[in-house]
């Protein structure tokens, strides 16, 4: 059965919302120095060294897209999971490694 839109916002903004949460927790115990721009259906965020993660919400697809200093993944949500279109890379351990690597700070959803 296919995703409703409702359902696809609902299950992408847990994800942000754990994202989100992790970070702020990283700021106050590892004086980590990230910001968080949320814009629409687009989080991004900056790290000291300049670089990004941006992580943004494809309604149309019902994908979430992430673009890091190793490229662009798509993430569509299978079996209670978002999993990457082309490798089926897992989104929350794949971020997470990704945060860790551009900005230093380790954290856990």
């Amino acid at each position: 059965m296919a995703m409703t839109d409702t359902e696809f916002h609902q299950l992408a903004d847990e994800i942000f919302s754990a994202i989100d949460s992790a970070i702020e927790t990283a700021i106050d115990e590892q004086d980590a120095d990230v910001d968080i721009d949320y814009s629409g259906n687009v989080v991004q965020l900056s790290f000291e060294d300049g670089s990004q993660i941006v992580i943004n919400k494809q309604e149309p697809l019902h994908e979430i897209w992430l673009a890091t200093k190793t490229g662009g993944y798509h993430f569509a949500y299978h079996d209670g999971k978002w999993l990457d279109t082309r490798n089926n890379i897992d989104f929350v351990p794949f971020v997470l490694e990704s945060i860790a690597k551009q900005g230093g700070i380790v954290i856990s959803i």
